[in-house]
């Protein structure tokens, strides 16, 4: 006879409760933990402070009384698809047959760049596809990469990073969507989309405040103000719930304003579940229970860590159980912590179990290997090719001389990033983030340096290599031979900026923060030599943040950012180079011009603004926030505004026409950005309020119209709430932020009015 709890056709919550109810505190407590089969023999760490928490503890032993989640049965060492999969089942299986309840565990896994698994397609890095302005896209290659995670039994993926940038020279800023908050949220809820879809859970992640760190240091504190927070910080993880739908929330390692957001239940409890609605499972960021202990130093022991994570609304311990195991149980016993917060937390968990299928009768954690499991198909590199394409940024072109010319004879590709396909993968990418522990593999996927692929782009060209130096290390010792190449060549493409690699490996990625913004090594003394030739430069940046390239713009020939562009990003910067590419990316994140110019945001208030006669130091970047050029050109026109007055409450319909005045085919992101000049508080003199990627053949003309709802224009008022205030809003359309075509007022007419978490996250778009 069925249970009732693995009965399918009882009510979700009624087989949760008869479930729970059947369960001891150890069982409870045991799925409200996890563990990370395999992490002992990583030679190297994959997550912060690994080697001083990864324990060795037999399968078998940790799971006695059953177990929450899987930790990376995929991503944590090289396996073979079908033998990956048989392992997990063969854990699964042995968790289903060997402990009481047999309840099987949900696996999670990496995901950001892909399904972070060998031999798994390596998709751009997060801030290409904001750099891409495409959501659309972004949403089917998360359904891609949920569908590989889903075909071999993972439940969930630990992505997306929802972070909005604050300071270029902290390290994760390529896994980041940029430093404007709505393009965060829209393309973060799009990715979200896709990945659940797919039945994949989402896990949003850092809650909240991570980026914002003291000096872009990881793990720094955090100070902020609470309108700063609310404004910025917050924005993308309520739409991605509301309107992504993601079932998980990860918590950041940060403390804000001296508060750990794993131990903040006005964070995670009463903002997240009790204002916002949100019914799904909180998870830790890796050892972040633990860290309340020994980072945070707000527990004296491990129990007491635990006690504190679950008291403020962490339900689930990753990746091991250290503290929500016997330390958690002690405090219960002794009724130190209220077997209550237990069960609010086993409820949860359950409850996702059940919608996975995992407490199902007829469950089987079996999958079909006798039919080829292929985690990189044409179909998901097609996808990362036109991602790839569409994210490229045309920085400058002041001389014309991109696309090479058909008849250009000989070209010196110089630089470290020239000839490393590696060099195109971000710091979550199985080839950067675990292949280095595993010397003897090969990347397994199939990817073109930038050599190979313009050879090919280019056959009748003949290309000089020169390295010229390392990414990193300080060496001119081969200066000499790229400049000579530089010298005798048609045009000179420098390929310089990052490898992403973890905790100091690389020069982008977790725990690879900067000093300042200027090129690593001596690529930049590289550069100058190079320009100084005489040889036209295009200067190509790979890279994971943006670096200060005011120095040499107004020397460079051209100049072209990619922000890792993936296991394709050879062909699509060969493709952008060749002309067979029309660069359509803007960008997420500005340019700075000088290496010390940070933090600066484009989302800045009129003191952050021109400090002539203030200051002796300009922030004006190189490139600003929504920059990006094309091999075509386009006009704005016809500006209309639905009305020029609406409520405090209403909506209007902004309109253009755009059209490609130039010779070739192209894609536009249109950008609408409004200002309020005159507030109760100091507003950002811009701000990105709605955007369209438009294609547009030679001579073609369409129609955007947004619909702009009041609440959009909503901030944190003085008394901490969020308010739509009546008076003028600067309406602007334009090719960035700071390239204005056209621009109008609107006025709100009527009373402040407050808004909630029920306001209007989205500017609806339409392409006519």
């Amino acid at each position: 006879m069925t249970t009732p709890w693995a009965d399918p056709a009882c009510p979700r919550d009624d087989r949760v409760e008869a479930l729970l109810a059947e369960m001891t505190l150890e069982e409870k407590l045991a799925q409200l933990g996890s563990a990370w089969p395999g992490v002992e023999r990583v030679s190297g760490n994959v997550a912060p402070m690994q080697d001083v928490f990864a324990r060795h503890t037999e399968f078998a032993v940790a799971s006695k009384n059953g177990l929450g989640h899987l930790t990376r049965p995929f991503g944590t060492r090289p396996v073979d698809p079908a033998d990956g999969a048989r392992r997990l089942a063969s854990m699964q299986r042995e968790l289903m047959d060997n402990t009481r309840l047999g309840i099987p565990a949900i696996a999670h896994e990496e995901c950001l760049t892909g399904f972070t698994t060998y031999r798994a397609t390596v998709f751009p890095t997060a801030l290409a596809w904001a750099a891409a302005f495409s959501p659309g896209l972004v949403e089917r290659m998360a359904h891609a990469i949920g569908s590989s995670m889903r075909r071999v039994g993972v439940h969930q993926g630990l992505s997306p990073v929802l972070d909005v940038v604050r300071d270029y020279r902290w390290g994760r800023v390529e896994e980041t969507l940029g430093e404007d908050p709505y393009l965060v949220a829209t393309t973060g809820t799009a990715y979200v989309r896709g990945l659940e879809s797919a039945g994949i859970i989402a896990t949003l992640k850092h809650f909240a405040g991570y980026s914002a760190s003291k000096g872009a240091r990881n793990h720094a504190p955090v100070s902020m103000g609470p309108r700063e927070f609310a404004d910025v910080i917050l924005p993308p993880f309520e739409a991605a719930l509301r309107e992504g739908g993601a079932r998980s929330v990860m918590n950041s390692y940060a403390d804000v304003d001296g508060v750990p957001a794993g131990a903040d239940a006005g964070l995670l409890t009463r903002l997240l579940r009790e204002d916002w609605g949100f019914e799904g499972t909180v998870v830790s960021d890796y050892w972040s229970v633990a860290f309340l202990r020994t980072m945070h130093r707000i527990a004296a022991t491990d129990g007491e860590a635990g006690a504190r994570a679950l008291e403020a609304g962490i339900d689930v311990e990753l990746p091991d159980t250290l503290a929500y195991g016997e330390p958690l149980a002690e405090l219960v016993r002794s009724g130190a912590v209220a077997e209550e917060l237990v069960d609010r937390a086993v409820r949860r968990v359950l409850r996702q179990k059940a919608e996975l299928g995992l407490l199902d009768a007829d469950f089987t954690p079996e999958v079909d290997v006798e039919e080829p499991i292929d985690f990189d198909p044409p179909a998901h590199r097609a996808i990362a090719r036109e991602l790839a394409e569409q994210s490229i940024v045309l920085l400058d072109n002041r001389e014309g001389v991109l696309p090479l010319a058909p008849d250009t004879a000989s070209i010196a590709l110089i630089g470290p990033g020239a000839n490393d396909p590696n060099a195109f993968f971000g710091c979550y990418s199985f080839p950067n983030h675990v292949l280095p522990h595993h010397p003897g593999y090969d990347n397994g996927i199939r990817t073109l340096s930038l050599l190979e692929a313009l050879a090919a782009e280019l056959p009748a060209a003949r290309i000089a290599f020169e390295q010229g130096c390392p990414i990193k290390d300080v060496d001119r010792s081969g200066f000499e031979a790229a400049v000579e190449q530089a010298r005798k060549a048609d045009v000179c493409i420098a390929v310089v900026g990052d490898r992403a690699g973890l905790f100091g490996l690389g020069t982008s990625g977790e725990g690879c923060d900067a000093e300042d913004l200027a090129l690593p090594g001596v690529q930049g003394e590289l550069v100058e030599m190079l320009l100084a030739t005489g040889t036209p430069v295009v200067l190509l940046v790979v890279s994971g943040r943006p670096y200060a390239l005011g120095v040499y713009a107004d020397r460079a020939a051209a100049v072209v950012q990619a922000f890792f562009p993936g296991e394709e990003g050879g062909p699509a910067l060969a493709g952008v180079l060749s002309g067979r590419v029309t660069p359509s990316g803007k960008l997420p994140v500005q340019v700075p011009r000088t290496a010390g110019g940070q933090p600066a945001t484009y989302l800045h208030a009129p003191l952050g603004g021109n400090s002539e006669g203030v200051s002796n130091l300009d922030p004006t970047p190189a490139y600003p926030f929504g920059h990006g050029l094309s091999y075509t050109e386009f006009a704005y026109t016809e500006l209309s505004l639905g009305s020029a007055e609406i409520p405090t409450d209403g909506e209007v319909e902004i309109s253009c026409r755009v059209r490609n005045t130039g010779d070739l085919p192209g894609a536009e992101v249109v950008q609408l950005y409004t200002a309020d000049p005159v507030a109760q508080l100091p507003r950002p003199v811009t701000q990105l309020t709605g955007f369209a990627r438009v294609f547009l053949a030679p001579g073609e003309e369409r129609q955007v119209t947004f619909r702009l709802h009041a609440d959009r224009l909503a901030y944190t008022g003085p008394e901490l709430r969020r308010i739509v205030e009546p008076g003028e809003i600067t309406v602007m359309v334009g090719a960035s932020s700071t390239d204005i075509r056209l621009w109008d007022t609107l006025r709100l007419r009527g009373g402040v009015r407050t808004v909630g978490h029920e306001r209007v996250l989205h500017t609806a778009v339409e392409v006519g």
